[in-house]
């Protein structure tokens, strides 16, 4: 497959491309509606990419230095060495040279790639002194693809490096068309031509790619023809090399690896889960006859049971030693380490200046004077959040509908698509589109919500936790957010309970001629689906819908009135698969729209205004990295799709390693551009990290207790 775009990394075109990747999607004059969605903590991470000097005496706060700008989401970076063919040095008499990073970035709307030049004057030292050098110093930033010339081609791009002229990447914008099956393959774009060349076969998936020295081969973690289990911890994938050039000789070396990195030629380092639990640097030592057999590469372990060592980086600059990210069961944060591979040595980079934060993915520059990382902004877990987005608009290439990410979860629009709904926990708000008029008119926890089709300003929701069972306390209330009463707490809007009883009662969807609410309970002791009164509830006539020894939830109401769609787990029930399903809400005409394959997950259904579409969240294009790589998320790789209502032409609309669910799909378009609410006091850093790092494995093995460290 071959693309053309115009140059991308000379200077003179930095304006142009520059305001060519922060415009915003034109209006289409058809456009007629919005889809919302939540992103499972995304809004608070906040990454950005920082450097620390190796083997420095003096190393300490004052040396970290953040590199990246502070905009978006910056993450995964690469030292580009400054005798590169495409080095921003040829254009600069600068001394010293800049320093140059390439990295994926998530501004305007979609990820892209980045080159990033820093220069520090001409002696070289007061800058490289300060913590930040976006305080002070020259910065030349060059996006490194054309993202409108692509064809939609809006995807998270994993572990970018350049080899020669080449760009080197992850792009998830081809369809396998195949469920569950991950859309990740490795690219090579031409930065003075344009011309892109994808290298991983069709039908296989390729995650986290490493270019050789040389730059002949390219090394990446595969998960092969094999489909996507629903297991995060270990995606069993494979080590396999190829020819950089066009993909071809492409063989594997490695059963079970993942995160390769070269160290010369015929040297490897990757990760592994070993059969004592334990995640650990190895070490791949290739024949140097071509072409390779897998029984000849030489496998050693390099680091040793009794903490987690993942996401090897090396320098062919410095031979000695490697920069690995560790998890140790004296921590709860990850932290960069360096191994001395002749003194069989840990050397503490990240935690004795940033002790309370998450450091991922590092990476050495080529001389092997400075290893990067991305981490959260700000010195500790825990920095303040700067004029929080409350709606992110998030580039779409279908003209019918903008696309946005709300900072809380739940959304619904009201009927004429001025006001939104959501939830953020504990409480219910209502904000209207443009992202002014932000009021609290419920106290207390809730999820899920929906506007009454009649009644102006009544909004449903159910009050109690999330992810419970049957018999837990969630009812279903009415909210009527332009009526308020005054209590000790102040003037809050009234409200109306609905179901009694507390039986898991949740996801409210009424009918478009006003009388009647559909939701799921768990009164019958399987949580099925009900059809209630929606002045009186209840009390004022109450059916069951679905009747069953399994799940039947997430339900939404068509606006048409004919259907009812919502999730269900009875093909297999309590397996925690997941598929779409219809019934008129006389209770005929049962059927299955659309499965995420046998043991997928297809939730969250939401009819389009015409009721001939649907948006939802599933898996159904599994993981697009590796999951080691990113921050912890609840339930991982879920995308935003929309389905026609018969289950055909399915469609992705969000390309990322997060977790996107709860969408919404309202009547009237918002103008793609960011919606900022006020600055908030809320932390920047709050999520946790993979959550199977946070346990020892269970296989007898000592756990030290303190690192293993000079």
């Amino acid at each position: 497959m071959k693309n053309r775009s115009p140059p991308a990394v000379y200077l003179y075109l930095q304006l142009i491309l520059l305001l060519s990747t922060t415009s915003v999607s034109l209006q289409n004059p058809s456009s007629s509606s919005s889809i919302v969605f939540a992103t499972l903590g995304k809004l608070d991470y906040d990454f950005d990419i920082f450097t620390l000097p190796i083997f420095s005496e003096t190393t300490s706060q004052n040396h970290e230095r953040q590199f990246t700008d502070g905009v978006s989401i910056n993450y995964n970076g690469f030292f580009l060495s400054s005798t590169s063919s495409l080095s921003l040095v040829a254009t600069s008499t600068s001394s010293p040279p800049p320093l140059q990073v390439v990295y994926v970035t998530e501004r305007y709307g979609s990820s892209n790639i980045y080159l990033d030049g820093i220069y520090y004057g001409v002696d070289g030292t007061s800058e490289l002194r300060r913590r930040s050098v976006c305080e002070k110093g020259s910065r030349i930033q060059i996006p490194l693809l054309r993202l409108e010339d692509r064809n939609g081609q809006i995807s998270m791009k994993d572990r970018p490096s350049i080899s020669g002229e080449q760009l080197i990447y992850v792009s998830t914008h081809e369809n396998p068309e195949v469920p569950r099956k991950s859309w990740a393959a490795v690219y090579s774009t031409h930065l003075k031509t344009g011309d892109t060349l994808r290298l991983t076969p069709y039908g296989i998936a390729d995650f986290s790619p490493a270019v050789s020295p040389s730059g002949i081969w390219t090394a990446v973690a595969s998960s092969g023809e094999k489909g996507w289990d629903g297991e995060i911890e270990d995606l069993n994938t494979h080590i396999y090399i190829f020819k950089t050039q066009d993909g071809s000789e492409r063989v594997k070396v490695v059963e079970h690896g993942g995160w390769p990195c070269w160290m010369n030629e015929f040297t490897i380092y990757f990760h592994r889960r070993n059969s004592d639990g334990w995640l650990s640097i190895y070490r791949a030592i290739l024949p140097q006859e071509r072409p390779i057999k897998f029984q000849t590469v030489v496998i050693e372990r390099v680091t040793l049971p009794g903490f987690h060592a993942f996401t090897p980086a090396t320098s062919v600059g410095n031979k000695s030693f490697i920069a690995i990210a560790t998890r140790r069961p004296t921590s709860n944060f990850r932290h960069i380490e360096l191994y001395d591979l002749i003194r069989n040595e840990f050397i503490e980079v990240t935690r004795p200046i940033s002790p309370e934060s998450h450091h991922y993915n590092p990476f050495i520059s080529p001389d092997g004077s400075l290893v990067g990382y991305h981490k959260c902004r700000g010195s500790v877990n825990g920095g303040k959040r700067k004029n929080p987005l409350l709606l992110e608009n998030i580039k779409n290439t279908e003209p019918d509908f903008s696309l946005f990410r709300i900072d809380g979860s739940f959304p619904s629009f009201s009927p004429d698509g001025k006001r939104i709904a959501y939830v953020d926990f504990p409480g219910l708000y209502v904000v209207n589109s443009d992202g002014s008029g932000k009021r609290k008119v419920f106290l207390d926890t809730a999820f899920a919500t929906a506007w009454d089709w009649k009644r102006k300003g009544v909004v449903y929701t159910s009050a109690g936790p999330t992810f419970s069972s049957e018999r837990t306390q969630v009812d279903i209330i009415s909210v009527n957010v332009y009526e308020e009463k005054i209590s000790e707490l102040g003037s809050t809007p009234s409200y109306k309970t609905l179901t009694f009883g507390g039986q898991n009662n949740a996801f409210p969807s009424p009918s478009p001629d006003g009388k009647w609410v559909a939701f799921r309970s768990g009164r019958s002791g399987n949580k099925n689906l009900y059809v209630m009164d929606a002045i009186e509830g209840e009390k004022g006539g109450l059916r069951q819908l679905t009747e069953g020894p399994w799940t039947d939830t997430m339900c939404n109401w068509s606006p048409d009135g004919e259907w009812i769609a919502f999730s269900s787990d009875r093909d297999n029930p309590g397996g925690g698969s997941f598929s779409l399903y219809f019934i008129h809400p006389n209770g005929t005409g049962l059927k299955k729209v659309f499965q995420s394959g046998k043991g997928g997950k297809v939730n969250h259904p939401w009819f389009s205004p015409d009721s001939k579409s649907l948006v939802f969240t599933s898996d159904y294009a599994a993981v697009s990295a590796e999951p080691i790589a990113n921050p912890h998320h609840f339930q991982p790789y879920g995308d935003i799709f929309i389905v026609k209502a018969d289950g055909s032409g399915i469609r992705r609309l969000t390309h990322n390693s997060f977790e996107d669910g709860t969408p919404t799909w309202g009547p009237s378009y918002i103008k793609p551009v960011d919606v900022v609410q006020l600055p908030s006091s809320g932390s920047s850093c709050e999520f946790d990290d993979c959550h199977w790092l946070s346990k020892a494995p269970k296989y007898g093995v000592e756990i030290p207790n303190k690192p293993r460290c000079p």
